[in-house]
């Protein structure tokens, strides 16, 4: 899978933002067509995109740019122009609004046409889904299995927010007069589940208040803890925050790696289908959980301080 820790939201219609963010440590950098780009700049800013995909840097970063939905007269030719000019430079289109799995199935269509009178490689560009409104959470999980270049689920908290009318008008933080818990732990773990049933990666979306990173942190850290992959960012103040919430803790990375080794050791080594690391006991479920955490660190980068022991089945 793809580190998708920070997904940046640029606007396609500015050349001094798209530069600015080849330069910054999102794992994602999207281009985007929709909300941020007035509707009379719109064919203005898919060149604007083709020629960034094309000249661009973006070494270490997915390349992604979000189209509009399907019920405006912009969307086909987004994906046209864009992918047509520049495909061969893009792993993922973001498509908004997602209410069905006729939605994903069209873009995919689509990508597929173009792919072969281009000569582009057939499948590899990715989707994300974006699901915004209830409409599109009931449909899930048929919108979860319905393309194989569906690579991830993300929450679109505002339209979201609207689309259910809760009382508030701050995205991202609980509503007013809520204080019974998690007015979003529904909604978090319906896209979760749904995505992981399916072997997809799910981000949380924005936090608008750019200014208080602290604020980012704390809502960040709630859907990491429920296991979500990454966050969308809006401003490169976000982006060093959500890097570090969605990376696992060194000591954690550790153990994890340490878990995998001991493990094999034991079933491997020693024929047995459990094993000892220091006091904690450790089997199948234990290795798939350290999967998670190894996964993600190296993702991040992060290189491991401790060693295995295979003698003691500890570490040094």
């Amino acid at each position: 899978m793809r580190s998708r820790r920070t997904i940046l939201a640029v606007p396609g219609s500015n050349p001094r933002f798209i530069a600015k963010a080849q330069g910054l440590a999102a794992d994602e950098i999207f281009l985007d067509l929709e909300d941020a780009v007035a509707p009379a700049k719109k064919e203005e800013a898919r060149g604007e995109i083709v020629r960034a995909l094309r000249e661009g840097d973006w070494t270490g970063k997915v390349r992604a740019v979000r189209v509009n939905d399907l019920d405006t007269p912009w969307a086909y030719r987004d994906v046209i122009d864009v992918v047509e000019h520049a495909g061969a430079h893009l792993d993922v289109i973001i498509l908004p609004k997602v209410q069905e799995a006729s939605h994903v199935q069209w873009l995919d269509r689509l990508l597929t046409q173009i792919e072969r009178a281009h000569d582009l490689e057939p499948g590899r560009i990715g989707i994300e889904a974006q699901i915004e409104d209830a409409r599109g959470m009931v449909e899930i999980d048929a919108i979860a299995a319905s393309s194989p270049r569906l690579e991830a689920l993300v929450y679109g908290p505002g339209d979201f927010m609207a689309s259910i009318n809760m009382r508030t008008l701050t995205v991202g933080d609980q509503p007013p007069g809520y204080t019974e818990g998690d007015a979003y732990h529904y909604i978090l773990m319906r896209i979760l589940v749904a995505a992981r049933a399916r072997g997809l990666q799910a981000v949380d979306g924005p936090y608008f208040n750019v200014r208080d990173v602290e604020a980012f942190r704390r809502v960040a850290r709630r859907s990491a803890a429920l296991g979500f992959d990454g966050k969308w960012v809006l401003h490169p103040a976000q982006v060093e925050a959500g890097n570090e919430v969605f990376s696992p803790e060194q000591d954690d990375y550790d153990r994890a790696e340490l878990i995998l080794d001991a493990y094999e050791h034991a079933t491997t080594v020693q024929g047995r289908g459990a094993a000892t690391l220091g006091d904690e006991m450790i089997d199948e479920a234990s290795r798939k959980m350290a999967l998670v955490v190894a996964a993600k660190g190296r993702a991040a980068g992060l290189t491991r301080t401790r060693t295995f022991d295979p003698p003691g089945g500890d570490a040094e």
